[in-house]
């Protein structure tokens, strides 16, 4: 069977689960989108999906309609994972380098980052990722690339990231009860950092701050590597909620003015705005008070993230500052806020390879996916579907093209 080489990414949110499915320029310059789907999401709360069943089913209907697009039946998805329950803690390890001539090797690496998953976990948690901090040879520390060092004992500072195995097994239950494989499951924060952060910002020092539906999401980069992870449960939910409260309507009238005229600074006239209620009174409100509203959720997400970066001791420390990403960070005035609250540079981040999905910061988490998942996967996730037809565009197309050869 050949192989395909469309990929899909999977974000399993609280408000919607997205599926993407892409293929791979020709000349490796970034993806074409060749399915961009998206459903209201049941059965996950704050980031953890609660009920198999529902969450399944939703992911079914976008395979299918997947495959009415594509004409291909996707086999295996890259997914990722949020919630709370997600956690750093730092581990060491150390072992005897195993070459007569105590030249470090790869092996000896493997080893001593395997050495320090002996980390005592609290019951029902698991290790998903180790990430080197820095190697220490014959106890000079700072080595940042230990193979071919010469020395008689490789020691390892890592830090750990782990998860609620029950939530793990909850995802992972879900996707394959859709009748697909899961090729890798990312946290969410990570996959995004993926499609909006540049190798040069790591290096400097910069935070991703994911505001998704349910939770924001928080990972810290320093030297190339990932300092610390943490998950916020609060996100854009919340204001939708403390709109819907404080201007006394309904949640969806609340999320299509959090979305339309919601603002986190007020600037401006305080002229009261009005909006036509079908079947109700007419909605009036004042602009000031609306933006009153969202800074102040969105003031407690910051406050949360200052508290993080302090713990770190990265506070106003981080020379390529924060990156905001995710639907939550669509609110107008967020990145001057964030200026003013975390004291550091701060911009949207905004998926680049992905024609057409540039503004959609939506897909950030699926873009991410598929980019680290392309990075170290290549096999067929993917096969032509039996009773597909392509549709009449693709055949005009194609004929478009034969007439070229026609003499």
């Amino acid at each position: 069977m050949a192989k395909s080489n469309l990929v899909a990414g999977l974000d399993v949110g609280t408000g919607h689960i997205k599926l993407l499915v892409v293929k791979q320029k020709e000349d490796q310059s970034g993806f074409e989108v060749i399915s961009q789907l998206k459903e209201a999401s049941f059965g996950v709360r704050k980031g953890v999906v609660v009920n198999i069943e529902k969450v399944s089913r939703i992911i079914q209907i976008l395979l299918n309609k997947a495959r009415e697009e594509t004409g291909q039946k996707i086999n295996a998805v890259f997914t990722n994972i949020g919630g709370s329950h997600l956690y750093c803690t730092s581990s060491r390890g150390m072992i005897a380098v195993s070459r007569a001539d105590q030249k470090v090797s790869d092996v000896d690496v493997a080893r001593v980052i395997e050495s320090a998953k002996t980390v005592s976990l609290p019951s029902n948690s698991e290790i998903m990722e180790v990430y080197p901090k820095e190697f220490i040879v014959d106890n000079n520390g700072g080595v940042k690339e230990a193979i071919g060092m010469q020395g008689g004992r490789l020691e390892v500072e890592t830090m750990v990231l782990a998860c609620f195995t029950p939530y793990l097994n909850n995802l992972t239950q879900a996707v394959l009860a859709s009748d697909v494989q899961v090729l890798d499951v990312v946290p969410s924060s990570l996959a995004s950092a993926e499609a909006v952060l540049t190798q040069k910002q790591k290096e400097l020092g910069v935070a991703i701050l994911d505001i998704g539906s349910g939770t924001s999401e928080l990972a810290v980069f320093e030297d190339g590597e990932l300092i610390h992870l943490v998950v916020f449960p609060m996100g854009s939910a919340n204001i939708t909620s403390d709109i819907a409260i404080g201007l006394k309507t309904d949640i969806d009238t609340a999320e299509v003015i959090k979305i339309e005229r919601g603002s986190c600074l007020f600037k401006g006239s305080d002229k009261k705005e009005k909006i036509e209620m079908e079947g109700e009174d007419d909605l009036v409100f004042s602009p000031k008070m609306l933006s009153r509203i969202v800074g102040a959720r969105v003031s407690e997400i910051f406050g949360e993230v200052q508290k993080e970066l302090k713990k770190i001791q990265k506070q106003g420390m981080l020379p390529a500052g924060i990156v905001l990403t995710g639907g939550g960070s669509r609110i107008a005035k967020i990145v001057d806020l964030a200026k003013k609250e975390l004291k550091l540079p701060c911009r949207i981040g905004k998926p680049v390879d992905f024609h057409g999905l540039e503004e959609d910061l939506n897909y950030a988490t699926s873009c991410g996916l598929i980019i680290r998942g392309t990075g170290g996967f290549d096999g067929v996730i993917s096969t032509p579907s039996k009773n597909w037809k392509e549709k009449p565009k693709f055949i005009d197309k194609f004929k478009k093209i034969l007439k070229i050869f026609i003499p």
